[in-house]
C-alpha cells in the first residue's frame, strides 16, 4: 500500500504543509527539504499520479513514460539526483499538458515482455534513464515505435537522442583544480562498478594529468564501491592494509568521496590539511560533510526539463535527425581542498 502525504509528514518529522508544497512543486520549502521529501516519497511508494492529475489540464494531450533501468542498483536509486531529475521532467510535462508515468525495469527481468506491457496503452513517448545500461542492454528498446530520448548515457553505435552530462569536462575541471591548488599529482577514487559516466570521468581525469605534464601511471588509484557505506568499507580495508595514499583525490561521485573521507578521518587523516578530496554531482550531502565537499555541480533538474522538452519536439516532428545534448558542469569550491 502506498504511503499518504500525512504519513510521509509524520515519518520525516515535517509539517503536512511542507510535504504538500514539495510534492506540488510550490515555493515555501528549502531545496534540501524538498529533495528529502521527494526522495522519501519515491522510496515509500507515494502515488505521484494524485499530484499529476491535479496539475494536469482537464484533458491531457498525451502520456510520457519515464523508464528507469536498473542493473546493479548501486548507481540508479532513490537519491537526490533521481528526485531532482524527475522533478525537472515532471515540471516540463505539467507545463506542456502531458501525464507522466514513472516505471522501473530491472536487468534480470523479461525486458521485452515488460516493455510490451508498459507501452501498450497509447503512450506518446519514452524517456529512458540509461545510467546503468550498456549498448547490449538497449537492444530490447530498439523495437519501440514511439519517440525516445535516453538520459545520462550514450552509445556511439546507436543513433538516438541523448541528454547527458559532460562528464569528461567535469572530471578535467576537478583534477586540474587539485593540481593547481595542491601542487602534486592527484589520486583517483575510482568506482568499482563500470558504467559509461565513470569511464568518461576517468578520461577527463587523465586528460588533466597529461595536460599538466604528469605521467598517468603515477596516479594512486583506489577502486571503491559507489555508495557511502561501500566506499567507507573498501577504503577502511585499504587503510588497514597500509596501501600508499595520495595527498589529494578526485572521486567519481560524491558518495564515494563521502565514504572515503569518513574512513580517512577515522584513521587520523585531516581533510584537507593532510588529504584534499573533490567529488562529482553536488548532492545535498556535500554541505553536511565536515568539511563541506568541493565538487562538480550538475544541473540535474534542468537536465530533466531539457530531456522532456526534446521528447516533445520529437512527438510533434518525429522525423528529426537524432541529436546529443551535453550539459556543461562547473566546479563548486567548498572546504575539502587546500
Amino acid at each position: 500500500m502506498s504511503i499518504t502525504a500525512k504519513e510521509l509528514a509524520a515519518l520525516l518529522g515535517v509539517s503536512p504543509a511542507a510535504v504538500s508544497m514539495a510534492l506540488n512543486g510550490k515555493k515555501g520549502v528549502s531545496s534540501r527539504t524538498r529533495h528529502r521529501i521527494l526522495a522519501a516519497a519515491q522510496a515509500h511508494g507515494y502515488d505521484f499520479s494524485r499530484i499529476q492529475e491535479k496539475q494536469l489540464p482537464a484533458h491531457p494531450i498525451g502520456t510520457i513514460f519515464f523508464i528507469v533501468y536498473k542493473k546493479s542498483g548501486a548507481i540508479v536509486n532513490d537519491t537526490p539526483f533521481f528526485s531532482q531529475l524527475s522533478e525537472g521532467i515532471n515540471e516540463c510535462c505539467r507545463k506542456e499538458g502531458y501525464h507522466l508515468n514513472i516505471s522501473y525495469i530491472y536487468a534480470h527481468e523479461d525486458v521485452p515482455h515488460l516493455l510490451g506491457q508498459l507501452t501498450s496503452s497509447g503512450q506518446n513517448g519514452v524517456l529512458l534513464l540509461g545510467t546503468e545500461m550498456d549498448a547490449a542492454d538497449f537492444e530490447p528498446f530498439r523495437s519501440l515505435s514511439m519517440p525516445l530520448v535516453i538520459l545520462d548515457t550514450h552509445f556511439n553505435r546507436i543513433a538516438r537522442d541523448y541528454v547527458l552530462i559532460n562528464n569528461t569536462q567535469g572530471a578535467f575541471l576537478a583534477a586540474d583544480h587539485l593540481i593547481k591548488r595542491c601542487q602534486s599529482q592527484p589520486g583517483y577514487l575510482h568506482s568499482a562498478y563500470p558504467i559509461g559516466n565513470f569511464e568518461e570521468r576517468e578520461s577527463g581525469f587523465y586528460q588533466a594529468i597529461r595536460a599538466a605534464g604528469m605521467s598517468a601511471s603515477k596516479s594512486v588509484v583506489h577502486s571503491l564501491t559507489p555508495s557511502v557505506e561501500g566506499a567507507y568499507a573498501d577504503m577502511t580495508e585499504l587503510l588497514r592494509q597500509g596501501e600508499p595514499l595520495s595527498s589529494c583525490y578526485f572521486a567519481d561521485n560524491d558518495t564515494i568521496a563521502a565514504g572515503a573521507i569518513r574512513a580517512l578521518k577515522e584513521f587520523g587523516y585531516r581533510i584537507p590539511q593532510d588529504i584534499s578530496v573533490i567529488g562529482f554531482d553536488d548532492l545535498p550531502l556535500c554541505n553536511y560533510l565536515d568539511p563541506p565537499l568541493t565538487t562538480i555541480q550538475v544541473s540535474k533538474q534542468y537536465m530533466g526539463r531539457v530531456a522532456a522538452s526534446r521528447l516533445m519536439e520529437l512527438i510533434r516532428e518525429p522525423d528529426q535527425p537524432p541529436i546529443k545534448i551535453e550539459l556543461s558542469t562547473r566546479l563548486l569550491i567548498r572546504k575539502s581542498v587546500l
